[in-house]
């Protein structure tokens, strides 16, 4: 049987919550999610009816709290349909949304509810509460927090409800009180890497258009089922993983937590993910450490089998020839791939991939298995999509060719240059900002640097805001770099340093697991805090280091390297939400060894 697709234009939906409206009618009986209730502890189905109800009722709750159109809503929320629910409801008042990591930090979401202006909450549990303790005074805007699980009686806040005592029993007809697509959606905040996050505005139309154009490189059907792990305040999840999966139709599960990833692949068995890099490398690394562990046999016949499914994946994008080993797949196939894909559903047609560059014997490796990955590029400004691949024509190493109806160009210093229906309103209550990223003539400046080939196929080369100069004028780009030092498993972070100085050093975060097998091969304690601060140590990380950069220039070798005590986290302050570092601030926690690897500089 033919698969069915069943998209609606963006013409047609006219709002995000217009488009909800249109699959409800739609497609009303047809499963629509698969939510865990923590209650029961089970998996349970909505039909896009059941879910129309429950925004009904939800928009009503929200409707008493006398808001006017224009007016901020944040959600603090982990995926799950009650994300959907509230983002929805707000949408159908005209209401703007303000998406909150829930893993951020209490102080960077009374930052961004008070630059919002934001004057209700949607969170998770107490928990979540409490821990705005210290900075209550900044969420003084807020006229009411609700919380979706039930509160403690201690609780004194008049703003704070519970959702079971503040959603209405009954709801009227769901409202769309506002039909210009052109009007503001959301204000999403970027990771702020290098200061306070600026809020990006988008319009209903920006992501509408841009899941649209999606859709048309990546055909999503009506009996696809997406997994969904990646966070909702994301904007590639939320465009794609759900937008995109309203306006064709499709079934989306929510794991519970990434800690449950490996069991919720086993149970929901998508058929497609999307996800960041960073959740390939770490299955990647799993395969390569287990293959190292194994016997000598089982390795080579891993290898044999991904460079067979590598030279088929070619002819089949002929740029190829047949070759006679490809009579081997089948069995091949039967004895790796299949045992590899099976714990991850056995039922995946495609990986999407975004939000940071893939490495390419990465996406070799998943590829040679059978499971075509499929890299794109897009910025939070741009609503995100601007360019991917297509299953038909995937140069994994590039970021693909620019989607339907965004324009691209390459300005001063390699810096690609966008222009289309996703790109951004603006900066909240930042022009100045605005007009910085803005070029004369109206094109977005992504700050990333780029060549593109004769087909008009992108590829990245570096990031204009994120190049090393050393003192002798060569520049390095950092992020190639460290995606190329954590390939080996012992390395859990890496940030590669050396701006103005006449060599480069690395600050290494270490796999407690791996290190332990390291360290007994050399005779260290690997419990002693002492001992990652000795030669020995910075030896050994060198060497391992120096094994994963050999592809870089000579002027790009690590000479010095220090071994961090803890991890980079979100909860102090060193990673994004985004799980990007903070550089500055890692420098600047960790001065003594920073002066240590540079010493006299």
């Amino acid at each position: 049987m033919p698969k069915q697709l069943d998209v609606i234009a963006p013409e047609a939906a006219r709002t995000l919550d217009g488009l909800f409206a249109a699959r409800a009618q739609r497609s009303r009986d047809t499963v629509a999610y698969i939510n865990f209730d923590d209650t029961s502890h089970t998996w349970k189905e909505y039909t896009w009816g059941d879910m129309e109800q429950l925004v009904s009722r939800w928009q009503a709750a929200l409707a008493r709290e006398a808001l006017e159109p224009g007016d901020r809503v944040a959600i603090m929320m982990r995926n799950s349909i009650w994300w959907i629910i509230f983002d929805q409801a707000a949408m159908g008042l005209g209401l703007v949304t303000v998406p909150l990591y829930t893993s951020d930090r209490p102080d960077n979401i009374a930052y961004i509810v008070q630059d919002s202006g934001a004057k209700v909450l949607f969170f998770e549990d107490q928990a979540t509460w409490n821990g705005f303790s210290d900075v209550m005074p900044k969420l003084g805007g807020l006229v009411r927090a609700v919380c979706l699980k039930p509160l403690s009686e201690a609780e004194h806040d008049a703003r704070l409800v519970s959702a079971d005592n503040w959603v209405a029993e009954n709801g009227d007809e769901v409202k769309h009180i506002n039909s210009d697509g052109g009007k503001l959606a959301s204000i999403v905040y970027t990771s702020g890497t290098t200061g306070r996050p600026k809020g990006v505005m988008l319009s209903h139309s920006n992501m509408l258009e841009n899941a649209y154009a999606a859709a048309q490189c990546f055909p999503v059907y009506t009996d696809d089922l997406f997994l969904s792990f990646l966070p909702m305040s994301h904007t590639l999840e939320r465009t794609c993983g759900y937008y995109g999966t309203v306006m064709s139709g499709a079934q989306v599960a929510f794991a519970r937590s990434v800690l449950h990833l490996a069991e919720d692949l086993l149970r929901i068995r998508p058929t497609v993910l999307i996800s960041v890099p960073r959740i390939y490398e770490r299955v990647y690394a799993a395969i390569k450490q287990k293959l190292h562990d194994g016997p000598a046999y089982r390795r080579k016949l891993f290898e044999f089998a991904t460079d067979v499914g590598w030279a088929r994946f070619e002819h089949q994008q002929k740029r190829g020839p047949w070759r006679l080993r490809f009579l081997f797949w089948p069995i091949l196939q039967r004895l790796v791939a299949a045992k590899v894909m099976a714990r991850l559903g056995g039922r995946l047609r495609a990986a999407i991939c975004g939000g940071a560059a893939l490495p390419p014997d990465v996406a070799k490796l998943f590829i040679g298995l059978g499971l075509p990955v499929v890299q794109g590029y897009g910025l939070t400004e741009t609503s995100p999509v601007v360019s991917t691949n297509r299953i038909d024509d995937n140069v994994p190493a590039s970021i693909g060719k620019p989607i339907p109806n965004v324009k691209v160009k390459i300005g001063e210093k390699d810096a690609l240059l966008v222009k289309g229906p996703n790109v951004m309103l603006g900066y909240w209550n930042n022009p100045d900002a605005t007009r910085e990223v803005f070029t004369d003539d109206g094109w977005l400046d992504t700050g990333d640097t780029v060549r593109m080939d004769g087909d008009g196929r992108l590829y990245i080369t570096g990031r204009l805001k994120e190049i090393i100069v050393l003192s002798n004028g060569e520049k390095v780009p950092p992020v190639d770099m460290e995606t190329a030092i954590q390939r080996d498993p012992l390395f859990e972070q890496v940030m590669v340093m050396g701006e103005h100085k006449p060599y480069l050093a690395v600050f290494v975060v270490l796999n407690p697991e791996q290190w332990a097998k390291v360290a007994a091969e050399h005779g260290l304690d690997a419990k002693s805090a002492s001992a990652l601060h000795s030669d020995q140590v910075e030896e050994i990380v060198l060497e391992r280091v120096s094994a994963q950069i050999h592809e870089f220039p000579g002027y790009a070798q690590v000479r010095r390297a220090a071994v961090m005590p803890e991890p980079w986290t979100i909860e102090n302050g060193l990673l994004t939400p985004t799980m990007k570092v903070k550089r500055a601030k890692v420098v600047q926690a960790y001065q003594a060894d920073y002066q240590r690897v540079f010493p006299g500089h």
